[in-house]
């Protein structure tokens, strides 16, 4: 099974930027928590700030037969249309993760338009987020094999 995990805009920075929001944690101690939560999966992690080459990514993993995607868009979440319809697009099933809970923060941040094209949405858990999001994607793929 492959996985393709994307992080958007400014997760690069993690760590460092507002750690009253998205804790101390670092991209790199994010990914290696992931990758020792599963086996015998295929983890491949991308990020970039910005949307456009979010976009292509997405559209690879539709050619390269990527059995699922863990997306945190970050601040795409709430502006992107053309992230949402790549994931539309490409048919794969997608979850979408945050850090924070974006329910509970700014007003514009409460609206995703990627969620709505995603199987899910596990928002305000930290790490925990991306844990319980890639346990579900894992599951959901699983699930859809054996129909």
């Amino acid at each position: 099974m492959r996985i393709l995990v994307i992080n958007g805009p400014n997760l690069n920075i993690l760590g460092t930027r507002e750690v009253n929001i998205y804790g101390t944690l670092t991209l790199a101690q994010i990914i290696l928590e992931l990758q020792n939560c599963v086996s015998n999966v295929d983890l491949e992690f991308y990020q970039s700030n910005h949307e456009g080459e979010i976009v292509d990514a997405i559209q690879r993993a539709g050619r390269n037969q990527v059995d699922g995607i863990l997306i945190n868009p970050a601040a795409y979440t709430h502006t992107s249309l053309a992230i949402a319809d790549a994931i539309a697009g490409v048919n794969i099933p997608t979850v979408e993760v945050h850090l924070s809970n974006i329910h509970a923060r700014e007003e514009y941040r409460k609206h995703s338009f990627s969620a709505a094209k995603c199987i899910g949405q596990i928002a305000g858990f930290g790490i925990n987020s991306y844990k319980l999001g890639l346990c579900a994607l894992i599951e959901h793929i699983k699930d859809s094999k054996k129909k």
